[in-house]
Order: C-alpha cells, then sequence, then structure tokens
C-alpha cells in the first residue's frame, strides 16, 4: 500500500495512469479547463459557497461568482449547498451536482432555495445496507421500512427539518432495483444523499476508477459535502474496487484525502462534522491513519454501515456509528448478526449538539433491548440483555420481584436468536453465508430459581430510560 502511495503521489504531476495487477487507477492531471459560474436564490447572490470538482475548492465572491480550475479527469462540479438553503433535489435524490462538459465553455450555475426555517434544530436519518437482491426483497422494503420512516416522520414536531443518508449497499449487486429505491426515498418525502457501497459498483467491468459509473450516472459523484445549521457533511468513497471476482478492499484514495483536506479548510473548526461512508473506519479502512489527522481540528462522528450489525466506536476522539441494516439479514429474517432488529438511526440536533437513537422497523422507539433466559447451574437460569445501541456511556440496571440488583455485568456474545436463525453452513436457507456476529452489547446476571419476574432499565447517555420486564416461569 506504501508502495502504491508513493506511485500515485509521483504520477499525481506527471499526469499518468498507473496499472497495478487487476485493477487501473486513474490519478489527477494538470488542469487544462477553467470552468465558471453563479450561485444564486432568486434575484440574491451568495457569496461563500463552495463549489468543487472532486480535486480543486474554491468559494464564490460577493456577487455569487465562481472560478474554478477543472481537472482533466473530474466528472462533476458540485456545490457544497450551504446551510439555510433546501438541498436541490429530484423526488428527493439529492442533485446538488452538474455533470461536466469538457468540451465545452459554457457556464455552471446553480440555483438554490432558502430555507422557511432556521436550520439550527433539523434531523436526519441513516439507512445502512437497504440491499435488495431481488424483487421481492425491494417490495418488502417498500411495504416494510418506508411506511415505519414515515411513521417516525410524522411522530416529530410540525415543521421539522429531516434529511436522510443512505450509507451504501443501496442494492445487491442490481443496480435495474435503484428504481424501487427511489421509489421508496420518494414515498418518505425528504431528501436523501447516497453513499456508495460495495455492492453498489459495476461488476467485471475493470477497477476502481470505471466500476462507479453506474452509480455516477444514477446519484452523481462518489465523495461530496453539504451543510445544515453548524453540521457539515462530508460523504466520502471507502470502498476500492478490485476489479474482478466482486474483490474490494476499504481505502480512501489520495484523490480524496487532498479533497477533503481542501473541503474542510472553508470549514469552521467549531463546526460539528459528519462523515459517511460504506465500510467502517476504524476497522476495515487500510489507510485510516492519513485520514484520522485531516479530521483533528474538527469534533467529527463518522456514519457507516456494511457490518450488518449495529456498534458504536470511539477511536482518535472521532464516534463512529456502525449501523444496523434497513435489511436486517439480507432479508432473511428479523435481526441483523447481532440480534439487533433491521431498522435505522435517527438523529436530533440542536447547535453543535446530537442526541440519537435506533429504531427498529416495526417497534415503537423506545424498543432498545431484548431479554432473554437461559438454564444455568445451581437451581440459576442466566439472563442475558442485547442493548443494540449501547456505548460506554450508557447504565444497565436490573431488578429481581422489584428488588434492586445494580449493574449488569457487560460481556461479548451472540445473540441467541441470530444464532438459532444464521449458525451454519445450512442456514439461513437460500443465503447461507449469513452468519451470527459477536458484539460487546451484551449483558448479564445469574438469577435464582426463585425469582418470579425480572426488570431491567437501560439509560443512555443523554438521560432517556428504556426500560422491559420479564417474568420468569
Amino acid at each position: 500500500m506504501k508502495r502504491r502511495s508513493f506511485l500515485e503521489r509521483m504520477l499525481l504531476f506527471s499526469g499518468g495512469l498507473v496499472l497495478s495487477g487487476s485493477y487501473t487507477a486513474a490519478l489527477a492531471t494538470p488542469s487544462k479547463l477553467t470552468i465558471k459560474g453563479r450561485i444564486t436564490a432568486g434575484s440574491k447572490k451568495l457569496a461563500n459557497v463552495v463549489v468543487s470538482d472532486g480535486y480543486s475548492v474554491v468559494k464564490t465572491n460577493r456577487k455569487g461568482k465562481y472560478e474554478l480550475p477543472v481537472n482533466e479527469l473530474a466528472k462533476f462540479v458540485f456545490v457544497s449547498v450551504p446551510a439555510g438553503y433546501d438541498f436541490p433535489n429530484e423526488n428527493g435524490i439529492a442533485r446538488h451536482y452538474q455533470y461536466l462538459d469538457h468540451s465545452s465553455k459554457q457556464d455552471y450555475n446553480f440555483e438554490l432555495k432558502p430555507l422557511p426555517t432556521d436550520d439550527t434544530k433539523h434531523s436526519f436519518i441513516i439507512w445502512a445496507d437497504p440491499q435488495p437482491r431481488n424483487k421481492k426483497d425491494a417490495q418488502r422494503m417498500l411495504d416494510e421500512s418506508v411506511p415505519d420512516v414515515q411513521k417516525t416522520l410524522a411522530g416529530m414536531a410540525a415543521g421539522t427539518l429531516v434529511h436522510g443518508i443512505t450509507v451504501g449497499d443501496i442494492t445487491w449487486d442490481n443496480p435495474e432495483l435503484y428504481k424501487q429505491y427511489d421509489q421508496g426515498v420518494a414515498t418518505m418525502g425528504v431528501p436523501f444523499f447516497q453513499v456508495l457501497g460495495n455492492h453498489d459498483q459495476d461488476l467485471n467491468k475493470g477497477g476502481d476508477e470505471v466500476s462507479d459509473k453506474t452509480f455516477e450516472a444514477t446519484y452523481g459523484p462518489t465523495y461530496y459535502s453539504f451543510n445544515r445549521g453548524k453540521l457539515h457533511y462530508v460523504v466520502l468513497d471507502d470502498v476500492r474496487y478490485l476489479g474482478k471476482d466482486k474483490q474490494y478492499d476499504g481505502y480512501i484514495t489520495e484523490r480524496q484525502l487532498k479533497w477533503l483536506e481542501k473541503d474542510l479548510a472553508m470549514v469552521p473548526t467549531d463546526n460539528l462534522v459528519i462523515l459517511c461512508s460504506h465500510i467502517p473506519v476504524h476497522w476495515g479502512v487500510k489507510n485510516k491513519e492519513e485520514l484520522y489527522p485531516i479530521l483533528k481540528n474538527h469534533k467529527v462522528h463518522i456514519m457507516t454501515g456494511h457490518t450488518h450489525y449495529n456498534r458504536n466506536v470511539i477511536e482518535q476522539d472521532i464516534f463512529e456509528h456502525n449501523h444496523g441494516t434497513v435489511c436486517g439479514n439480507l432479508w432473511t429474517g428479523p435481526v441483523c448478526g447481532d440480534g439487533a432488529p433491521g431498522g435505522y438511526a435517527v438523529y436530533e440536533v440542536d447547535g453543535t449538539d446530537m442526541k440519537w437513537y435506533y429504531k427498529s422497523t416495526g417497534f415503537d422507539a423506545d424498543h432498545q433491548m431484548t431479554i432473554y433466559m437461559q438454564p444455568a447451574e445451581e437451581q440459576q437460569q442466566r439472563m442475558l440483555v442485547n442493548v443494540w445501541n449501547w456505548d460506554p456511556e450508557w447504565k444497565v440496571e436490573w431488578w429481581a420481584d422489584n428488588q434492586y440488583k445494580g449493574t449488569l455485568q457487560n460481556i461479548i456474545s451472540h445473540d441467541p436468536v441470530a444464532w438459532e436463525l444464521y449458525q451454519g453452513d445450512q442456514l439461513p436457507k437460500g443465503r447461507t453465508y449469513v452468519e451470527p456476529r459477536e458484539t460487546e452489547h451484551f449483558f448479564e446476571a445469574f438469577v435464582p430459581a426463585t425469582v418470579k419476574e425480572l426488570k431491567v432499565v437501560a439509560t443512555d447517555r443523554f438521560g432517556r430510560k428504556y426500560e422491559n420486564r420479564k417474568a420468569v416461569s
């Protein structure tokens, strides 16, 4: 990897291409084209709006005008929609970009629409891995997941500004199903931004620089930024496709890292940064140590998917939310590999303060744990509690027959339902490679056989309490 990074840096100045094994990486070449345009909102000319081609980053002047040196390899010009303005969209699908025509000297203008209300307070939804493989899966997404989001939105205060971000694997190697996903977005009625996943690639067409064409033609650039209130949102492509046999790894290209440095230089350091990608950065991105220093001047939350389990991790003072999936375990059962129900995350923003919860599809918002009872030795039973959105700031306590017993012991475990549904090479039928996953959001206690009722109260980092009771036979 280090040798490849060195070659990329060298060829950055020579305008060349590097051929490496089974894939081709197109590198930055000197700019020969300068484009211009204007950002307006009606008759108002918008100053200090960030515009980029994915290589250069500039701001508009006081007349709303910009000039941008365009790299020969750039495919798009996109605007980092500023706070206070609506997201350009087509039936909910974000359209904050235009395709570049390198043979033309046309202007690339953007017309924005001011929001009717202050966006310092807003909410957003993270969908991870809807991943329908066929029309049956896609119909379940439309019949189950989409109405659940509609119900969540209807329960928010009137006038709440909401947008969504799908953090990859929009479908499962089947771009024909993008239409059903788009239908779901339109039905939910809020603008959605899209992240490229490993199952959103064009298979067997070549390496990383050519495998994104269908996604780009459908949803635009694979990395970009936008703003709402005091939050700066960044989308990165951290899936490096290797060109054959569905092989890929987690890697953020040098081109994106250089762009990100320029993009964040335009962002006030007191703004909160929300970085969205598909593969979890904390364990799955090979060059994460090149990313973290770029983020060091900002408070950052990272939003990812890919793993089909729900996990919260803090690394280098960065909070990463690795989300459970919309599809459960690939539409084969009601829970993800860690026992978290299929669902999505809801984030509530006030200035730079942010609260969140995991919303299980088909359940109320306060459904945050499952209690299991298992046989144990010496006339006892083992109580196993799965608190799927737990992080170390949570407190999990228990009562036996209304007597307080203290905090539960945190352990690493498999979920019993996930184990029963998915463990082994014969389960689940039709998609037998799905397996249960151990995670650290489990708690246990050993309960005397004489106990008749158990109560567990989980208090999240925001002081919200979730209670569950279990009768013991």
